[in-house]
This record gives C-alpha cells, structure tokens and sequence, in this order.
C-alpha cells in the first residue's frame, strides 16, 4: 500500500503482526461475547468484543504500549506527553509506569472524574484544558519543547494504528475457533486509529467483510469523508457528545489514508440509540460500557436491515465510566427487547 507523498509509509498487516508480538504478555486478550438471546432478537449472529477488559479499561492500551516500549534509553528519559479526553491519556499513562518514563497528559476539564482519577494514579502528570476555548494540540507541544518530550498522538501514528490492530488480529482467531468468518465488523471511531488497524487486518483475513466506522450522530466526520473522499471536520455547531471519548474533529491524515481505502463507509447512532446499547450489553453480555465504547454497537443494533441473517463483530471499545451515570442510563433505558 503506497501513501501519499506527505505521509510516512502506511502501516501494513505485517506491522499489525509484529505489534501483536510486541503486545504477547502484556495486553490482555479480551473475551469474544454473544448472547443467543441477543442474537435470537436480531435475527443475525452478534459478537462483541470486550475490550472495557482490556488493562486500563479500553483498547487504547494496545497502541500506547506498542509505541512507548520502542522508545530508546534517551527517549525514555525525556519521557512523553501526549492529549486525551481519557482512554489514550489512561493507555500512555499506564505504558509509560511500564516502560519506566515520565508522562505529561493534557486532558479536558470535563472528562469523567474516572479518566483523570486513574490516569493520575498510574502516575502521570496531568494538564487541565478548556476543549472549547483552548488548544490541546498547543499545550503538548509546549510540553515537547520546553521538555523535550515525545509527543505521542492519541491515533495518527503507525505504532498506534497497529498496537490498535491487534484487536483485529484476536477477532479473527476467535471467529475461527468457532468456524465463523465476519460479513460486518464495526468500532467507534474518533480519529480512526482503531478501525484502521482493523481494517489492516480484515483486508487481508476476510476480504470480503465490511468494514464500518461507527460514529455519533452529531461527530460524524468520518462518514462524512468517507462519502465524499476527502477530509471533512465536525460542524462548528455540533452540541457535545454524550460519547466523550469519540469526539475528535476530523480524521488524521494516516487513518483516512487508511480508511478510504479499506472502509465500506460510516454509520451513526444518536444519544438515545447508544444508551440503549450500554444497557443492552449489560443486560445480556454483562459487560459495562461507556458510552464512546457503545457507539458501534448501538449503530449495529439499530441498524437490523444491514445485520439480518450475517455474522456481525462489534468492537466495545472501553468501560471507563462513571458509576453515576452509568447508574443513570441503566435505571432510564430498558434494554434492547424482541
């Protein structure tokens, strides 16, 4: 696969592999789920994949561990700096307690008290922004000058497309322990670092699979690219999303790349559409999601014309939550019912 002249060579299958081998003992393999009463509802065969199990609560984990551990001994001790609204911020701070190096998190001020709870507990040093009126991008990069540290970007990276990419690589082991190959496979997707590793993986394993990004309604920009081939932002006006962690403007420059190439497109889910998703995993598949983690679920389980009959993966991409609005969404939402 050949990129465009401004960008680093795009990532491979191959490189996909060897961040799995870089992974082997230390990110979890996270659990395949499906409920034959879910799957009984829907007329199709659904698996999710539980990445909320993953260490530190999402699979975010994978990409930062995958970069941080090839830095060099002089790397490691300018340390890294790196913006999140939570998962990437929890996924550096953890992989670099690892990996023996500082790390400086630049998060929003409204991210759940969880995110910055734990990424402060796995030791990281965190910075406190307004999304709204103040640029992440120009926090870090003032980190990375007076400091010298690494930036480490939250999904336009290739060891971050990659270490995301070992998701896919699981998926299709799983799927082959139970003689299945996927018709549909879908993740949320923000930046697309996690669909793109995918998507690396699927191209290759199931080329006739179809490969979605799954989207809030209102931060649909990568469905919005894909549909017109080029890179295309969130609207100005957008209201916040309940999905915190899906919240990114417009794509990178390497995931598009990836992206246009190997997605068969976007599909959505609105606010109520992904509540009822979190309590439809909970209440079939116990499984405790956030709600940036259940946007490609609640866009497959509202979408029953595209999975009938098919074998459908959905990607829950993280759990970190908090206890209160979790509660909230439960005691609100009933669960997906025939």
């Amino acid at each position: 696969m050949n990129a465009p002249a401004n960008l680093p060579p795009l990532p491979t299958l191959a490189d996909v592999e060897d961040a799995a081998k870089q992974l082997r003992g230390v990110a979890l393999p996270t659990p395949l789920c499906e409920s034959p009463l879910l799957n009984e509802i829907l007329g199709c065969r659904l698996l999710v994949k539980a990445e909320p199990l993953q260490l530190t609560g999402s699979f975010k984990f994978r990409g930062a561990y995958n970069r941080l551990s090839r830095l060099d001994a002089e790397q490691r001790q300018r340390g890294v700096v790196a913006f999140s609204s939570g998962n990437h911020a929890q996924g550096v701070a953890y992989a670099a307690k690892l990996c023996g190096t500082p790390a400086v998190i630049v998060m929003p001020s409204d991210a759940p008290q969880i995110k910055v709870a734990n990424t402060r507990a796995y030791g990281a040093e965190v910075v406190l922004y307004d999304r709204w009126t103040e640029s992440r991008e120009a926090i870090a990069v003032k980190y990375q000058q007076e400091r010298g540290m690494i930036l480490v970007p939250p999904f336009d990276d290739p060891h971050i497309i990659c270490g995301q990419g070992s998701v896919g690589l699981e998926v299709d082991a799983q799927l082959a322990e139970r003689g299945l190959k996927p018709d549909i496979i879908t993740a949320g997707s923000s930046g697309g670092g996690l669909i793109s590793g995918i998507a690396l993986v699927m191209a290759t394993r199931h080329p006739n699979c179809q490969v979605f990004a799954g989207e809030p309604a209102d931060f649909d920009d990568i469905t919005r690219s894909l549909a017109s081939g080029s890179k295309q932002k969130v609207a100005a006006d957008a209201p916040p999303s309940f999905c915190d962690a899906l919240m990114a403007p417009t794509p990178g420059d390497i995931t598009f790349a990836v992206m246009r190439r190997l997605l068969k497109g976007g599909i959505t889910a609105t606010d109520a559409e992904v509540e009822v998703a979190m309590a439809t995993a909970f209440h079939y598949l116990k499984l405790v999601i956030e709600p940036g983690g259940a946007a490609a679920l609640a866009a497959l389980l509202h979408r029953r014309e595209l999975i009938r009959g098919k074998t459908v993966v959905a990607v829950a991409s993280g759990g970190n939550v908090d206890a209160a609005l979790f509660s909230a969404v439960l005691a609100r939402t009933p669960p997906l019912a025939a």
